[in-house]
């Protein structure tokens, strides 16, 4: 495995810039774009080798890994005390718990 392996890489076509664009958060900002989604990818992974190599170069600490990442199923999230009322309000309207409720609504947007 390379170092570059344990970053994520996302190729998705972005309507506003009419081509691929492919990214890796965490690593480096901007990235590579065209209209061939194979070939943005093969110039992505070049980039994250290159970004990873020039952090080894200069001696910089790599960021943390972000492929292969295990998430718990649980997250904090701040919503503000008058947002947190309407949301458990609605969630006992529909006979469900604040959890459930929240989750079912994240669950449509995405």
């Amino acid at each position: 495995m390379k170092p570059s392996d344990r970053y994520l890489k996302i190729v998705e076509w972005s309507a506003e810039d009419e081509c691929y664009v492919g990214t890796c958060p965490g690593l480096m900002l901007g990235g590579v774009h065209g209209l061939n989604e194979a070939k943005v990818y093969a110039e992505l992974c070049q980039a994250v080798d290159e970004w990873v190599r020039i952090h080894e170069e200069d001696g910089d600490p790599l960021p943390p890994a972000t492929a292969n990442k295990e998430y718990s199923g649980k997250f904090v999230l701040r919503v503000g005390q008058e947002l947190h009322k309407k949301l458990a309000i609605a969630a006992l309207r529909e006979g469900d718990s604040l959890n459930s409720f929240c989750t079912r609504k994240l669950q449509s947007t995405s």
